[in-house]
């Protein structure tokens, strides 16, 4: 078994039973074993189109012994079950779910259609604070820190961005 960590967000729809269904289908993957879920955190969009509705985000820790392949296709499926459409959907573009595998034990993967760690989970607050709240003490295989170091790092070079003295 391998402990994975995916995050979720929706933007459309229900956002909350979106969120649910997919936690309750994400436990329900043979040979899966949901360990621990965030609490669901209301975010603004980052990186949207103007005006786009806020987003609903968590995190969920599980057990598996699928393979990051077979874990990321059952999520892709996961997400066409509730609508989701990323063929023909702009990046980043509302959306009613969107499943992304963050880690997958101490794995490092890199193909056209996989890649773990997640490339930008480490810049995302609306990634990593409901992450943190799960498994704080859970390491980055390339970052070389865990998660709650992530976020403090993260939360530092905001307020630094954010402060009036920033030049």
């Amino acid at each position: 078994m391998i402990t994975a960590c995916i995050a979720l967000g929706s933007n459309l729809g229900n956002r909350r039973e979106n969120l649910r269904f997919a936690i309750a289908r994400i436990q329900s993957l043979a040979g899966t074993q949901l360990t621990a879920a965030s609490d669901f955190l209301c975010t603004l969009p980052v990186d949207s189109p103007l005006g786009s509705p806020e987003f609903l985000n968590a995190a969920v820790v599980i057990e598996t012994s699928l393979s990051a392949a077979a874990l990321m296709n059952a999520l892709l499926e996961i997400e066409r079950q509730l609508g989701r459409r990323r063929d023909d959907a702009p990046r980043n573009a509302s959306r009613p779910i969107d499943l992304d595998l963050l880690l997958f034990g101490n794995s490092i993967i890199r193909t056209p259609d996989l890649t773990v760690p997640h490339p930008r989970m480490h810049t995302r607050l609306f990634v990593l604070e409901p992450l943190a709240q799960v498994a704080p003490n859970l390491w980055h295989p390339e970052l070389n820190c865990t998660i709650h170091e992530l976020l403090t790092s993260l939360q530092k070079d905001l307020l630094r961005e954010n402060s009036p003295h920033h030049s």
